[in-house]
Parts: structure tokens; C-alpha cells; sequence
């Protein structure tokens, strides 16, 4: 065995059947030395009259008894570990892979629940001979047997007890599920899987909902600018009236607009935000749901539903709207703190009739260009602000 593992220049033919031209799977050794399949020999000479080798043709008086050649498959086993068995092509995902393959893992065909382990073509056939292993219950290949099996009693899951919602075997309703109702995996699938779809039905109907919403945000927003831009709009023709004084007042009476403005389509964006997070949300769930309906892995399928029993969490929209910013009295209170800082003005330039930066009419300058007088801008002064304030009432009114 040493000197043979030195051997590196083995090829696939050194171990290969003259029956199957495959590499051998359990070799056997005839009388004359010719080596083959312990399978493909049995079933050659299941089909002959007379017992000879199918190599050199060589007759055996009775069928012979021939045990599996320990040293050749040693010999066989090393040699696997480094070539791909012809004709089985390695594991792709989502298949399961052979648990007794060395070196190159294979596809596996069956699983056993009796030995707990998947087996490739090769390593399947002990329990298609031997009578034994033929009792063995061999079912699709299944991944993670151990996660299908009882940890108490060692049994496949086959049952769900409705009281725990978990599944069990059948030796879990004896004893801690003892009293408790359990139907078969299929039987609660069914009615999970009813469930599922009747909550998948719901979720389209949220995403419209929360879609019509933000088209209602969105129309009041265009609206809060409308109204904006006309309040701006509004509030520059009064303040226009009062150039020289009131200025400042405009544009304090316009940072306040667009401030309240500012707050509201805040609030919007808040919402509108949250909505397609929600939204999002509901579409992950929505496409969660789907994957899992279209499972037919029991198990997986109970197991994976208790994450998307409850829906997520989410806002009642229904008393939620966005509310385009009052801008009642706003002009009046902003018209009133100009008015209020130009009789301060006034009263500190020394003279109750006088205004601040206006010229105060001489003998000279009656000659010249006419100048604004106090008694004039006053005059004016009044009449305007009488006039600001019935406009002011009447967008009070509005």
C-alpha cells in the first residue's frame, strides 16, 4: 500500500470495470485475477447458464462467492480523492451532496431516514442488495436531516401541534404534547398557506392605499405653495405701499410666510418618507410571502410562516394630513411691529411730527424741487395705513 500511494500516474483506466467502463464501485476479485464491480459481475452472471469470467472467459464449476478486494479499494478510495468519478457530475447548488463521498463530494439521489445520511448512486447501492438496508424508509434528498428529525426522540418530523404551533413526531403527542391537537404537515400547510395568501391579498391593497396618500401630501403641498406664493404676493403690494418704512417689515412678513411654509412641506416630507419606508417594507414582506407560497418543504414552510405571521408594524394613515399653514393675522402683526418701531423712530429724532431720513421744507428749498414734508408724509402716512388696514381686513376675511 505504501509503494502504491508513491504511485502519482495512476489514470481512471487503472480502476476501471471491463463490464460498466466505470471506475470500479465495491471491486471483486475473480480466481484468474480479473477484477470487477461486485454489481456488474453478480447481474452478468444472473444472465448466464454457465459461470465464467467475462474477461478471459474462464469457467467456475459453481458460481463463485467473491468478497469485496480491501486493498483495491483502499487503492480506489485514495484515488477519488484527487479525480472526479466519471459520469457523476459534482454538487450544484441547491443539490444535496453525498454524506459519504471523500474528496469530491457527489449529487446525492436518496436520503435514509433510518441512517440519517444522503447517498450518492455509488454509496446507494448497500441498501439496493442488501436485505437488510432494503427495510430502510429512503426518501428525496433532503438537506439538513438533522434539522427534520425530533431532538428528543430521534424521529422525523411529521406532525404540528396546533396548541405549541411546532411541528413534532410521533411520539411527541405520548408525551409533551400529550392532549394537545396535532393534524399532519400537509394538513396545516394547507391552511397556513390559505392564510398566507389571503394576507398576500391584503398587502397590494396597503400599497395603494399609502400610494393614494402621498398623491394627497403632494397635492397639499402644491396647494401650501399656491397659498404661499399668493400671501408673498399679497403682503409685497401692502408693504409696497409703504416704501420708505415698512421695508423691513416686508421682508421679516415674507421669512415668516416661508418659515410656516418651510414646517409644512417638512412635515410632508416626514410623511412621505415614512409612507415609502412602509411601502418598502410591504413589498419585502410581499415578496417574502410569495417565495415561501411557492414552497412545498413542509417544514420550511411552518417554520419560516412564524416570522410572517404578524404583519409589520404600521401607521394608521388614516387620520394622518398634511394641513396647509394658517397665515391669519400674520400680516397684521408683522404691519403693526413696523408701524410701532417707525413712532419709536419718530419719537427719538426729537420731533413728533418729523421722519427719520426725510428733509424738512426751508425758504430755499420751497423754490427748488418739491420736497416731502412731515406734514405731508403724515398726512400720506395715515391715509395709507387706513388703507392697508381695510385691505388687511379683507385678507383676514379670505
Amino acid at each position: 500500500l505504501g509503494m502504491a500511494c508513491a504511485n502519482t500516474s495512476w489514470s481512471e483506466e487503472n480502476f476501471s470495470c471491463s463490464i460498466c467502463l466505470d471506475v470500479f464501485n465495491s471491486p471483486v476479485t475473480t480466481a484468474c485475477g480479473h477484477n470487477f464491480c461486485r454489481t456488474c459481475v453478480t447481474k452478468f452472471w444472473d444472465e448466464q447458464v454457465r459461470y465464467k469470467c467475462p474477461a478471459c472467459n474462464k469457467l467456475f464449476n459453481t458460481r463463485p462467492d467473491l468478497q469485496v478486494n480491501t486493498f483495491l479499494s483502499e487503492l480506489l478510495a485514495q484515488f477519488r480523492t484527487t479525480v472526479r468519478v466519471k459520469g457523476q457530475p459534482c454538487v450544484e447548488p441547491r443539490e444535496v451532496p453525498c454524506d459519504v463521498c471523500t474528496g469530491t463530494q457527489q449529487k446525492a439521489v436518496k436520503s435514509c431516514l433510518v441512517c440519517f445520511t444522503s447517498y450518492c448512486q455509488t454509496h446507494l447501492e448497500p441498501h439496493q442488495r442488501v436485505a437488510r438496508l432494503q427495510k430502510h424508509r429512503l426518501v428525496e434528498p433532503m438537506d439538513r436531516l438533522e434539522d427534520r428529525m425530533c431532538k428528543k426522540h430521534d424521529r422525523l418530523l411529521e406532525l404540528f401541534c396546533q396548541t405549541e404551533q411546532v411541528c413534532v413526531c410521533l411520539l411527541c403527542p405520548v408525551t409533551d404534547h400529550k392532549s394537545h391537537p396535532v393534524v399532519p404537515l400537509k394538513e396545516e400547510y394547507e391552511v397556513k398557506t390559505a392564510q398566507l395568501g389571503k394576507r398576500g391579498a391584503e398587502v397590494p391593497q396597503k400599497i395603494q392605499e399609502r400610494k393614494q396618500k402621498i398623491k394627497e401630501i403632494k397635492s397639499r403641498v402644491k396647494l401650501s405653495n399656491k397659498d404661499a406664493d399668493r400671501e408673498i404676493a399679497h403682503g409685497g403690494q401692502v408693504f409696497t405701499a409703504l416704501i420708505g418704512c415698512v421695508e423691513k417689515g416686508r421682508d421679516e412678513f415674507n421669512q415668516t410666510v416661508q418659515e410656516k411654509l418651510k414646517s409644512t412641506v417638512k412635515r410632508a416630507e416626514d410623511l412621505i418618507k415614512e409612507l415609502e419606508q412602509e411601502i418598502e417594507d410591504l413589498t419585502n414582506r410581499s415578496s417574502k410571502v410569495k417565495r415561501l407560497s411557492h414552497t412545498k418543504d413542509h417544514l420550511h414552510f411552518l417554520q419560516a410562516f412564524r416570522s410572517l405571521k404578524d404583519p409589520p408594524p404600521t401607521r394608521d394613515w388614516t387620520t394622518v394630513e398634511v394641513r396647509p399653514p394658517s397665515y391669519v393675522g400674520t400680516l397684521r402683526r408683522s404691519l403693526d411691529h413696523s408701524l410701532l418701531k417707525r413712532e419709536r423712530e419718530k419719537e427719538s429724532s426729537g420731533d413728533s411730527g418729523g421722519w427719520p431720513g426725510v428733509a424738512r421744507a426751508t425758504p430755499e428749498s420751497s423754490l427748488a424741487t418739491p420736497v416731502a414734508t412731515p406734514d405731508l408724509i403724515g398726512s400720506w402716512s395715515s391715509s395709507s395705513t387706513q388703507e392697508i388696514r381695510e385691505m388687511l381686513s379683507i385678507n383676514d376675511d379670505s
